[in-house]
């Protein structure tokens, strides 16, 4: 379930230019932990989707509903990102407004993606019929093709910017804002599945920012939710470890 860290340039990616100055917050660690996790949800959903036989609408209801939470995860970090960071970046690193400008055309096309998915994974969740299957199948495909592009360069391009221009008050508020919408319960729940796809300690980092609450409540029961939803999801497959 580790992700590989593949946070690096590719040829004919050019970096947004960097402004003078010191760096004055971490964004670019917060965001490569969120990241990994996008990485590796919609690598695994194409097969997550296959793996529901036809007319199985019991298993096509449970990944649908684990899937559409991963959606919703998505939906909300752009968000924040669209609110909190790439105002700042524009107004702050003027030099930088054709990078901000792909970004920002990167995220609709994720969320055009998104609203595309969403019917289509409604009707499988209630028919686990084939043909509604293999679109869904392929529509979490394209959309990891341009995830894996752009939360890569959304890292190596924008965030050694983000760096210097954004305080650690306003990183953290980036982070904060996905925290904020979701509900305690649903964070308890799929906080072990976003801590296992980071190495150690950025599972240690990534735990700080989450709420006492929810931190109290995962070690109480989180943990075990995890470990029996990724048994469900992946059937026979060792549980990736976690704090």
């Amino acid at each position: 379930m580790l992700m590989t860290d593949f946070f690096t340039m590719q040829p004919g990616e050019t970096a947004a230019p960097l402004p003078p100055g010191p760096v004055l917050c971490t964004g670019t660690e917060a965001m490569r932990r969120i990241h990994r996790f996008f990485l590796w949800a919609y690598s695994e959903a194409p097969g997550l989707v296959r793996s529901a036989a036809p007319g199985d609408t019991a298993r096509a209801a449970y990944v649908g509903e684990v899937l559409g939470n991963f959606d919703k995860v998505l939906h909300i970090h752009h968000e924040g990102e669209d609110l909190l960071m790439y105002p700042q970046l524009k107004e702050r690193a003027p030099a930088c407004a054709l990078h901000v400008g792909q970004m920002l055309e990167q995220h609709r096309q994720v969320t055009q993606r998104l609203q595309a998915i969403e019917p289509v994974r409604l009707r499988w969740m209630q028919t686990a019929d084939e043909e509604s299957g293999a679109e869904l199948a392929a529509r979490y495909e394209d959309l990891s093709g341009v995830l894996n592009v752009h939360l890569r360069r959304e890292v190596t391009e924008m965030m050694p910017v983000a760096d210097r221009v954004m305080t650690e008050k306003e990183a953290a508020a980036v982070g904060q804002h996905g925290i904020q919408e979701l509900d305690k319960k649903f964070l308890v729940g799929y906080l072990g599945m976003v801590l296992a796809t980071n190495p150690r300690e950025d599972q240690v980092e990534l735990f700080k920012e989450i709420p006492a609450p929810v931190r109290l409540a995962y070690k109480l029961v989180g943990r075990r939710m995890y470990r029996k939803q990724y048994a469900a999801l992946f059937p026979g497959r060792p549980i990736p470890p976690t704090l």
